[in-house]
């Protein structure tokens, strides 16, 4: 369940890396423009670090005119950040369905929905096997195939389901086509778990004044990367709105991996492979330290568990760095029966949390 985690964590490092150097280029951007509207006059009569000025000046001689700049920033961002939200969505789905078939060691057990998907992806591919969409992927007929055969034969060991089967689609990811691709890969309400996620809230709250909500958001990000490529642009964004853009997608990101971790978690818990021990009952944010019920467990420093609270759509590895039982510092404890526990993670928690946990083989 770890190793999944990480992986899905990886993916959404690369994501959170990728926007903040759009960010970077955007504030840097807007700097340069700024001191393109000072002038070069202004640059000359400076007396100090001439050779610096000298390099300045240079530069401002070659500044393209400040409304195209404006302009081709604005598709550039809206493109690259529509590009990093697919490829997150792709990369995501791909991750679960390989990660699934240790979760379900019996492809005929796997959910309808799953397995209708499948075959008729698996069919589609050999139809347009030729075309250009698969040329690029180094994919096999025999690879194309291999996983629905020994699926369907019942040979356990060596199913697998092929990403491609689930990613065919040629439209842009608004919210029907998103929950549909997470549907057919058997996680359902994707939609309602992203717009119940707290960062989504909180910027649709903070940052949006609740005049907008996550569809409109996204449908906005998809009709500017539409204009960018195929039409006259009639809005160019402001700095602001470019950065508050890219936070958004970061906050979808983040709420789309939570849910996958969050779907794993459930699958676990169905075939005995994790557990509840408890949830968290006291949080105190000046300590960043929390009080739980814990019962038929063992923990220790060091020990890695899953937070999780499925109405506010949370689910977060958290890692165990201090322990207390009536106040007294413990390395590890076993408990057996429903015992207050005070514990340190290396991340924040609030009340209500459930706590689960890995259970050993």
């Amino acid at each position: 369940m770890f190793e999944m985690f990480e992986t899905v964590e990886g993916i959404l490092e690369n994501v959170n890396q990728d926007i903040d150097s759009i960010r970077e280029i955007i504030q840097t951007n807007d700097r340069l423009r700024k001191i393109a509207k000072m002038g070069i006059v202004n640059i000359q009569q400076s007396k100090d670090n001439q050779e610096d000025n000298q390099e300045i000046i240079e530069l401002l001689k070659r500044t393209p005119n400040l409304d195209k700049w404006k302009l081709y920033e604005h598709c550039v961002v809206v493109t690259r950040l529509y590009a990093i939200y697919e490829n997150f969505v792709k990369e995501l789905i791909s991750t679960w369905l390989q990660y699934l078939p240790k979760l379900v060691e019996n492809y005929l057990e796997l959910d309808e929905k799953i397995k209708s998907t499948h075959r008729e992806g698996v069919g589609r591919i050999l139809l347009e096997f030729k075309k250009d969409r698969f040329k690029n992927q180094n994919l096999t007929e025999n690879q194309v195939i291999r996983g629905i055969f020994h699926g369907t034969k019942g040979e356990n060991k060596n199913y697998e389901l092929l990403p491609q089967a689930f990613l065919l689609h040629d439209q842009n990811l608004r919210k029907d086509v998103l929950e549909k691709l997470f549907a057919d890969a058997g996680i359902s309400n994707a939609w309602k778990w992203v717009i119940n996620h707290k960062k989504i809230i909180n910027f649709i709250e903070e940052i949006r004044g609740d005049k907008n909500n996550g569809e409109t958001e996204l449908n906005q990000l998809i009709s500017y990367i539409n204009e960018a490529a195929h039409g006259v642009v009639d809005e160019i964004l402001l700095t602001q709105e470019l950065l508050d853009l890219g936070d958004f997608t970061k906050c979808l990101c983040q709420a789309l991996a939570e849910l996958v971790t969050y779907q794993i978690i459930q699958k676990q818990i169905s075939i005995g492979k994790a557990q509840k021990i408890g949830e968290v009952t006291e949080w105190f944010k000046k300590s960043k330290a929390a009080v739980a019920k814990i019962n038929n467990s063992n923990l220790s420093i060091g020990t890695n568990v899953f937070l999780v609270r499925e109405r506010s759509s949370y689910c977060q590895l958290a890692r165990i760095e201090s322990i207390k039982v009536n106040d007294i510092s413990q390395e590890s404890i076993e408990i057996t029966n429903e015992t207050e526990v005070g514990l340190k993670f290396h991340i924040d928690a609030k009340k209500g949390l459930k706590i689960y946990i890995k259970v050993e083989d």
